[in-house]
């Protein structure tokens, strides 16, 4: 028997969190759901506080992911240390709080959990996700392994599916916010989109007030970036998975409001 994970992405201030609040348990039924990844990198807008963290695993979340926002919260570092379900970038130094990669045990076996932060415009000091990666491939003995790529550049993101495809069973891309049409099984039997989208404001610039958007870009002084209002939605990707095998059978971009 398959299994189905939902991944979802990033959670877009109050407004995205809220919604999730309102509409994940709903979700999860309707679409048969048995494990649920969401990255929370944008729930206070810019980063995520333990608070809002809490909210997002009562919603109905197995595991969160990060990215990098993770250090913008001082507060939430010690949460990364007493919490497992929240993964910070693998790829972080050793010596930050947290852990990047996680085994989380569930009644369809073990399911190995990845999160990876790319380096081209982000400015991280980070180690290269891609040695990070192949690396951990290499010790990995779980069957179901998914991976969170947490990246600007969609070369990148599609490199790394490729990387991974058969070696892990679902490869998706976050940070941009603007869901990609390309949920696809690669050739390997790897599940793959390279971006998921975002939870939050449907008319906004990447769950911002667009005015705020428009007054950047036109020179605007920066001011802490407010959240859109009116309606949501929540974005990402459903992989259905042979828990034998761990490849994926079916990849579905899902998209509601």
């Amino acid at each position: 028997m398959s299994v189905n994970i939902l991944a979802i992405g990033d959670i877009c201030g109050d407004p995205g969190l809220n919604f999730l609040e309102r509409r994940l348990k709903g979700i999860r039924s309707e679409y048969n759901i048995d494990f649920v990844v969401v990255n929370g990198e944008n729930a206070n807008v810019v980063g995520i506080t333990p608070r809002q963290a809490d909210a997002i695993f009562r919603a109905g979340a197995d595991v969160i992911t990060l990215g990098n926002h993770t250090w913008t919260r001082t507060e939430l570092q010690p949460y990364l240390d007493e919490r497992k379900r929240i993964l910070r970038p693998a790829n972080f130094g050793p010596q930050c709080p947290g852990r990047g990669i996680e085994v989380f045990h569930t009644n369809f076996g073990d399911v190995c959990v990845l999160n990876l932060l790319g380096r081209f415009t982000l400015d991280g000091n980070t180690d290269n996700p891609f040695v990070i990666a192949d690396g951990f491939l290499e010790e990995i003995r779980e069957k179901i392994i998914l991976v969170d790529f947490h990246a600007e550049g969609s070369s990148q993101k599609r490199a790394m599916g490729y990387l991974l495809d058969g070696r892990a069973s679902a490869v998706w891309g976050t940070h941009t916010h603007v869901q990609t049409s390309d949920a696809e099984v690669l050739p390997k039997g790897t599940g793959y989109i390279t971006d998921l989208g975002m939870t939050g404001p449907v008319h906004s610039v990447l769950g911002i007030d667009p005015e705020q958007s428009i007054g950047k870009f036109l020179g605007d002084p920066p001011r802490r970036y407010e959240s859109a209002s009116g309606p949501c939605k929540l974005e990402g990707c459903i992989f259905e998975i042979d828990p034998e095998t761990g490849r994926c059978l079916r990849a579905e971009g899902i998209r509601i409001q």
